[in-house]
C-alpha cells in the first residue's frame, strides 16, 4: 500500500471512530464548540488571511479567472459571514435524538422514528475555503464526522481554518478527528477515500459539473449530486409586468456566477409584446447579453440569435437565454427538457397557474413571484447549508442540519412477543 493510501485509510478510520463519539455528544457541548470557534476565528483573522493571501497569489500566477479568485478570497466580509454562520448554527435546534410518529401497534409495542446522524461525511469542494467552516459546523451540530477535501488552490486557507476549529474542539474535550481536512493536494487521496464504503457513509461534491461527474463515476459510496444550476423564470400571461421585470433582472444580475442565478427566461406569447421590450431594455442596461429564439428577437434589438447549444446551458455570467412559448404546457415541456432540477420560478397573478406550476415542475425549489436566488439554506431558515442536492435520495434542495441526518425505527415494548 502506498503512503497516500495508508494515510487516507488511517484518516477515514479515525473519522469513523469519532463518529461514534459524536452520536452521543450533548447539544450543549456542540454549541459551545461552535461559539468558541467563532471567537477564535475573529482572533485569528489576520493569520488566516495571510495564508489565504498566499493561496490567492499562487492562483493568480496560474491564471485563475476573476470569478474563481473572488470565490477563493477570505475577505473581511466572508470572515464575518463565517462567524455569523457559526452562531446561527449554534442557535438552531439540534435534530439528533428527536423521536416522531410514535404509535402503539395492535401487538402492544410502540413504534416511532428517531433522527440520527448519517455517520462520516466526505465533502469535496473547489475554491471556496469558507465551505470548510460551513461544512464543519453543520456536520458537528448534526453529529457527523467530517472529512473535508478542498481544492489544491485553497489548501493553506483550509488548513488554517481547520486549525482554529481543532483548537475549539480540544478546548471542549472533543477529538480533532471529528473534523479533518485532507492535508495533501494529491488527487490520489480522493480516489482512495472514494473506495472506503465501510468507513464513509456519504460523499457531497460541491463545485463544477466536471468535478461532480468525476466523483460520481469513481465513488463506491452514495453521492449527493448537484451537477449544475440551469434555472428558469416563466412569465405567465397574467404576470404583473413591473413585478416580473424586477424579479427577472435581480435573479440574473445579483450574483450571476451562483448556481441559483437565472439562466433562462420563458415568456408567454400573449404577454411578450408588452413585457419583452421593457424587460430586454432593463437587462441590457445591466450588461446582460440575451440569446433568444426568432420570436423573441422581434421584440428587442438587444436579443441576439441563440444557437442550439445555448438552450439548457449554465452560463454563470451575464448571459441569458430568452424564449417565447405558446402556453404553460410548452413552458413545462421546455423546463422538463432543459432544466437541471435546481430552481424554477413562475411570475403570475393566476392562483390556478401558480398551483399547477408548483405541482408539475420537478425541481428542488419551485418559486411563485420570487427570484430563483432564494434557493439557499440561509434564505430558507436552515442556517448554513452544506450544498444543494438535485438528486432525490435522501435530500432534495438545500441541505441543512436535518438533511444531514436520517431516521431509524425505535420500538418500545413491555415483554411483547410476536404471535
Amino acid at each position: 500500500m502506498t503512503d497516500i493510501s495508508t494515510q487516507m485509510l488511517e484518516l477515514a478510520r479515525r473519522a469513523k471512530t469519532a463518529s461514534r463519539i459524536l452520536r452521543a455528544m450533548p447539544t450543549e457541548q456542540k454549541n459551545a464548540i461552535l461559539l468558541d470557534t467563532a471567537e477564535r476565528l475573529q482572533a485569528a483573522r489576520a493569520k488566516i488571511q495571510e495564508a489565504n493571501a498566499q493561496d490567492l497569489a499562487e492562483a493568480k500566477e496560474r491564471g485563475m479567472s476573476a470569478a474563481m479568485l473572488n470565490r477563493l478570497e477570505l475577505s473581511d466580509k466572508v470572515m464575518a459571514e463565517m462567524v455569523q454562520g457559526l452562531s446561527e448554527v449554534a442557535a438552531l435546534s439540534d435534530p439528533v435524538g428527536e423521536i416522531a410518529d410514535m404509535a402503539r401497534r395492535p401487538s402492544g409495542i410502540q413504534v416511532g422514528r428517531m433522527r440520527v446522524p448519517l455517520g462520516v461525511i466526505l465533502m469535496i469542494y473547489e475554491s471556496r475555503p469558507n465551505v470548510t467552516i460551513d461544512a464543519a459546523a453543520l456536520c458537528l451540530k448534526s453529529g457527523n464526522a467530517a472529512i473535508l477535501r478542498g481544492g489544491s488552490e485553497a489548501l493553506r486557507s483550509n488548513l488554517a481554518l481547520a486549525a482554529v476549529f481543532h483548537e475549539a474542539l480540544k478546548a471542549h474535550d472533543a477529538s480533532p478527528d471529528c473534523v479533518q481536512v485532507v492535508p495533501t493536494a494529491d488527487r490520489a487521496a480522493i480516489d482512495v477515500l472514494l473506495e472506503q464504503e465501510t468507513l464513509i457513509d456519504l460523499v457531497i461534491p460541491r463545485g463544477g459539473e466536471g468535478l461532480i461527474r468525476a466523483v460520481t463515476a469513481k465513488s463506491r459510496i452514495p453521492v449527493l449530486k448537484h451537477y449544475k444550476g440551469v434555472c428558469h423564470a416563466f412569465v405567465d400571461e397574467s404576470a404583473d409586468i413591473d413585478k416580473a421585470i424586477r424579479v427577472v433582472v435581480s435573479a440574473k444580475i445579483q450574483r450571476p456566477a451562483a448556481c441559483n442565478a437565472l439562466e433562462g427566461l420563458l415568456v408567454h406569447q400573449k404577454i411578450a409584446p408588452n413585457f419583452l421590450p421593457k424587460a430586454a431594455e432593463a437587462l441590457h442596461k445591466e450588461g446582460v447579453k440575451m440569446l433568444g429564439c426568432a420570436a423573441s428577437q422581434q421584440f428587442s434589438p438587444h436579443i441576439e440569435a441563440a444557437a442550439d447549444e445555448d438552450w439548457g446551458r449554465e452560463f454563470l455570467d451575464l448571459t441569458l437565454t430568452v424564449r417565447v412559448v405558446a402556453d404553460m404546457d410548452e413552458a413545462l415541456t421546455y423546463i422538463e427538457r432543459f432544466g437541471s432540477n435546481h430552481t424554477e420560478s413562475i411570475l403570475t397573478e393566476s392562483y390556478g397557474n401558480a398551483q399547477r406550476f408548483l405541482r408539475e415542475v420537478d425541481a428542488s425549489a419551485v418559486m411563485v413571484n420570487a427570484s430563483t436566488r432564494f434557493n439557499d439554506g440561509g434564505q430558507f431558515g436552515l442556517g448554513m447549508e452544506i450544498g444543494i442536492s438535485t438528486s432525490k435520495l435522501h435530500a432534495y434542495g438545500p441541505m441543512g442540519l436535518k438533511e444531514l441526518t436520517t431516521q431509524k425505527f425505535v420500538v418500545l415494548g413491555q415483554g411483547e412477543v410476536r404471535a
